[in-house]
């Protein structure tokens, strides 16, 4: 059988019985350090992490390898588990909120 991408979470996997609009069900991390979040209401937006690689806890995230394979789902939102071990209390993670705040990728680039 063959394995998921671990860099994509299926929505079946993350929903709660009645999820919020901004819960996240799906991200999908890019080598340009931006990652697609896809909510629970069908919104899809692109976060930037970028601007951010300097300072505090995302300088972890600056090695590409931990951006792009720790990414995932914790906690409902974007999620990097920086310690490898599933645990929510030590990772990177995104206010769903502040996401979901986020302009909405257009329809070419959602498609």
């Amino acid at each position: 059988m063959e394995k998921p991408d671990k860099r994509t979470v299926p929505v079946s996997e993350n929903l709660t019985e009645e999820p919020s609009p901004c819960q996240v069900v799906q991200v999908v991390p890019h080598e340009n350090y931006t990652v697609d979040v896809y909510f629970a209401d069908g919104k899809i937006v692109t976060y930037d992490v970028g601007p951010k690689l300097e300072s505090g806890v995302f300088r972890a995230l600056k090695d590409s390898d931990v951006f792009m394979n720790r990414c995932c789902i914790m906690n409902d939102t974007l999620a990097w588990d920086v310690a490898g071990n599933r645990d929510a209390t030590q990772c990177i993670d995104i206010d769903p909120d502040t996401l979901y705040a986020l302009e909405a990728r257009d329809e070419e680039r959602a498609g």
